[in-house]
């Protein structure tokens, strides 16, 4: 049966999963294993340096610098330590990718339209984590402060598992995650690696079975077949 060809989304990142960021996922996974065995000390800074590599190679220098600057600008209000201003500056730097001049401009960054968008996509995802950063930095106390450095937020802005398109965790979980030593055991990083591919599978699969049988994108985008359905039917 054909697949729907209106699902923009699914076939943008399948598209770009398979050229580059499968790849760079592997890459993270070989260096998170890598440093746990021989620097588990300095894991988030490996982590760190690989996503910032990643994010210049996928982006280029300029969009890098973009998200590096968003960062920086996230940081520095939250010294303020007032939570509405961080809001505030969470939701000026997401209007800016909105401002035609500035889309215009970074459009001419990159030769293809996908590239682009990628960047538009990674910006707004990498915004609701320095949100996160920085409004717990103003939620903790002058002790904790300390454990809200800029490197580390650095270290959470680029883990690249959550780079482009999130889930989103919340500072502290990342943080508490990244500092837990705990011993390596190959048997068990290689069960949860095994159960993380069948989950990744079967959901691939069963959203691959969705487009090829529910055509609900090229429905929603044709009028005709929505005003002769009943009520029933839509809903």
């Amino acid at each position: 049966m054909p697949q729907d060809p209106m699902d923009f989304e699914w076939s943008y990142w399948i598209e770009w999963g398979r050229e580059r960021i499968l790849w760079l996922l592997a890459g993270h996974l070989l260096v998170s294993q890598v440093s746990r065995l021989l620097v588990e000390k300095y894991k988030p800074w490996c982590l760190m340096v690989y996503g910032m590599a990643a994010c210049w190679l996928l982006l280029g220098i300029k969009g890098f610098a973009v998200i590096l600057l968003h960062a920086t600008i996230s940081f520095a209000v939250a010294q303020f330590q007032l939570s509405l201003l961080t809001w505030l500056c969470s939701l000026i730097l997401l209007s800016t990718l909105r401002i035609p001049a500035v889309e215009e401009a970074k459009r001419k960054w990159y030769d293809t339209e996908n590239e682009y968008y990628l960047l538009l996509f990674t910006v707004s995802v990498r915004c609701l984590f320095c949100t996160s950063f920085s409004l717990e930095y103003c939620w903790h106390g002058p002790a904790q402060k300390s454990s809200h450095s800029f490197l580390w937020m650095l270290a959470y802005v680029f883990y690249y598992p959550t780079f482009h398109n999130g889930p989103l965790m919340n500072f502290d979980e990342f943080s508490k995650q990244m500092r837990r030593e705990a011993a390596f055991s190959l048997k068990t990083n290689l069960g949860i690696l095994i159960v993380g591919i069948i989950r990744i599978f079967f959901w691939w699969c069963l959203a691959e079975l969705m487009i090829h049988l529910m055509y609900i994108h090229a429905l929603y985008s044709s009028a005709p077949p929505l005003e002769a359905a009943s009520y029933w039917a839509l809903g």
